[in-house]
């Protein structure tokens, strides 16, 4: 009788103590919570998005009306610049032409000057506007398939290729390897030219 209470003791024992094994493991494993990650190539979308080549059209064809405006006035001083040659130093119709002329030029420097900075100005806002627009579409999706955190994927763009920009590049590159995330930027491209 004591050898069979002992068995089973014993072996009361044992199913006790691998109940608590399975508890403490079930236990460890629902309090380390599963996250769900999710990436972007921004580089990607900026580059494979058709709204984003919409606004790389609409600055070259701005671009491409100012050059043939201030074209037009180059021309116009050239053909000053020889009128001038054949007045006499002296006459007043020279230092007229001289003062016209040298109006024009200075018009050409300043509006030459204020398109560049027009360009980076329109640039600097329309990439402003495609950047929110990815951020909002990319909050949405994340929302939408159950993503806890979408971090950008860093691609180094092949065509700029100067030593500065690479160094800077691999100097703020964070995402060193993304296996396992929900790579969403080809969604993200598709919902933008959606809009």
């Amino acid at each position: 009788m004591k050898v069979k209470t002992m068995v089973l003791s014993c072996l009361a024992g044992v199913v006790i103590m691998a109940m608590v094994f399975e508890y403490s493991q079930a236990q460890s494993k629902s309090n380390t919570p599963s996250s769900k990650i999710g990436i972007v190539s921004i580089l990607k979308v900026f580059r494979d998005s058709k709204k984003s080549d919409a606004h790389r059209t609409k600055i070259i064809a701005e671009q491409i009306k100012i050059r043939a405006a201030l074209l037009k006035l180059s021309k116009e001083i050239e053909a000053q610049e020889a009128g001038l040659k054949a007045l006499k130093l002296e006459s007043s119709d020279y230092l007229a032409q001289r003062k016209e002329l040298i109006d024009k030029q200075a018009r050409l420097e300043a509006q030459q000057k204020f398109n560049e900075e027009q360009v980076i100005l329109k640039q600097y806002k329309l990439s402003k506007e495609l950047y929110q627009d990815i951020l909002r579409i990319t909050s949405e999706l994340a929302e939408q398939k159950g993503l806890d955190l979408v971090i950008e994927k860093d691609e180094i763009d092949e065509i700029s290729l100067s030593v500065n920009e690479i160094s800077r590049t691999m100097s703020t590159h964070k995402v060193l390897y993304s296996g396992g995330c929900v790579d969403i930027s080809d969604e993200v491209v598709a919902r933008l030219d959606k809009e």
